[in-house]
């Protein structure tokens, strides 16, 4: 399942993420998405946990929970629409 993350502190690395979704299961990957000018967090990440039932713990348990000073966002990360045919 694959987990959409926000409001994360700049402070936070791909390797903290990881360790707060593995407290709940495996976890494939866990990635902070990055300004490409800048090379600054943008504040939100996603995670991939292979079994749902992990990433549904992982969601209810940590959805509001204050790391590194600010509240996060968790939920099940949307599919990302389709673009258009030109």
């Amino acid at each position: 399942m694959n987990i959409y993350v926000g409001n994360l502190s700049y402070k936070m690395n791909d390797n903290d993420l990881e360790a707060t979704f593995a407290k709940f299961g495996a976890v494939k990957s866990a990635k902070i998405i990055m300004d490409k000018e800048t090379g600054r967090s943008k504040g939100f990440a996603f995670v991939e946990m292979p079994h749902a039932r992990e990433a549904i713990k992982a969601i209810k348990a940590l959805n509001t929970l204050r790391l590194h000073g600010t509240g996060i966002r968790v939920k099940q990360a949307e599919d990302k629409p389709e673009k258009p045919e030109a």
